[in-house]
């Protein structure tokens, strides 16, 4: 898709903690980013419409779609299903599922967008389950595709295998890495280590030939940046980020302290503060903002609930890089390529048992 042609988004206005406000300021840094943007707008009109009118470009370019119905933070995903059908999530969702926009970006509840996601789009073809994925900086400098982060508690090996198909074309299309390097998370990198999951999809990976498979890698390889796709599921993925988000706040935490608690830390800070702007400037997590729900028949971005109009914006983006490379084709065709293979491999297992 080119992306100098018309690209509607529907968003969801009231998600996030600092919605709408944070959505519609989002909405206006990516229009300079993006001058071909339309926005579909689900929510409060009331709030919405005096947020708008502050900024002509971004009014002529957007639509209100009116409704006072939320899906909070505290609400289950089984609950958004029965009751959240006409809420500003589902909503925006929808306009995707009937081909009114292109994708949906939510900074809502995680899991009542997953869920209302996989009923309303569905799955691509070939595709058990969809996985959350996002990217994170890492020590050499650039980034590196992590997933899953929290859509799939337990996966089996042909899971995994997805997620490793999934993660490499998104590192190739929104990072731009040329044949990405996959690495599966576990508690060595031995081969014998981990469960009889994770030694079965290596040895999948191992010898399927659409992927560059490094092998094992362990936690501190994720900032490390030993591999440029980390693979697991989502309990353990989910854990991870949110511990490098822990991290990530108590070095900042420490410094703050430590240049705040005597004249000579305020007189170091003053001459390290270019430094500091720099390394915080890398820990931004607004930098870092837009988690894709990978393997859905549509485009659906996931916000941080907290994050300021930056990260919104890079939210929105994430969205039209997707669109621009034309992602869920490239799925459909590598997974009738893996479901090839691993039929192969199982006739060929066979016939060397039979022997």
């Amino acid at each position: 898709m080119n992306i100098n042609q018309e690209l509607i988004l529907a968003l969801d206005a009231m998600g996030g903690t600092k919605a709408p406000q944070v959505v519609v300021e989002g909405a206006k840094l990516a229009l300079e980013r993006y001058p071909n943007l339309k926005f579909l707008f689900f929510g409060d009109e009331k709030q919405l419409n005096p947020l708008l009118k502050e900024d002509k470009k971004l009014s002529s370019a957007s639509i209100i779609r009116h409704t006072d119905i939320i899906v909070n933070d505290e609400m289950k995903p089984s609950a958004a299903l029965r009751v959240g059908r006409k809420s500003s999530m589902a909503l925006a969702i929808q306009a995707v599922a009937e081909g009114e926009a292109l994708g949906v970006i939510s900074g809502g509840n995680t899991g009542a967008y997953m869920a209302l996601s996989k009923i309303l789009l569905k799955t691509v073809k070939g595709i058990s389950r969809p996985a959350i994925a996002s990217y994170l900086p890492t020590e050499r400098g650039g980034e590196t595709v992590m997933l899953d982060l929290g859509a799939n508690v337990a996966s089996d090996e042909f899971n995994l295998i997805e997620f490793a198909i999934m993660g490499s074309i998104f590192a190739t299309d929104v990072l731009g890495c040329q044949n990405p390097s996959v690495g599966l998370l576990n508690v060595g990198e031995e081969d014998l280590k981990g469960s009889s999951v994770l030694r079965c999809a290596a040895d999948y990976l191992k010898k399927y030939p659409g992927i560059n498979f490094y092998g094992f890698i362990e936690g501190n390889d994720i900032s490390k940046g030993t591999v440029d796709v980390v693979v697991t599921d989502g309990f353990t993925g989910n854990v991870a980020l949110k511990t490098l988000e822990g991290t990530a706040r108590l070095i900042r935490s420490f410094l703050k302290d430590g240049f705040s608690g005597s004249l000579m830390g305020k007189i170091g800070y003053f001459f390290a503060l270019p430094t500091l702007k720099h390394v915080f400037q890398r820990m931004n997590p607004s930098r870092y903002n837009g988690a894709i729900f990978l393997g859905l028949n549509g485009i659906a971005v996931k916000s941080h609930g907290s994050t300021d109009a930056l990260g919104f914006s890079n939210a929105v983006s994430v969205a039209v890089d997707m669109l621009s490379h034309g992602f869920k084709s490239q799925i459909e065709t590598n997974m009738e390529d893996v479901k090839t293979f691993l039929a192969s491999s199982e006739s060929e297992a066979k016939t060397q048992e039979e022997n």
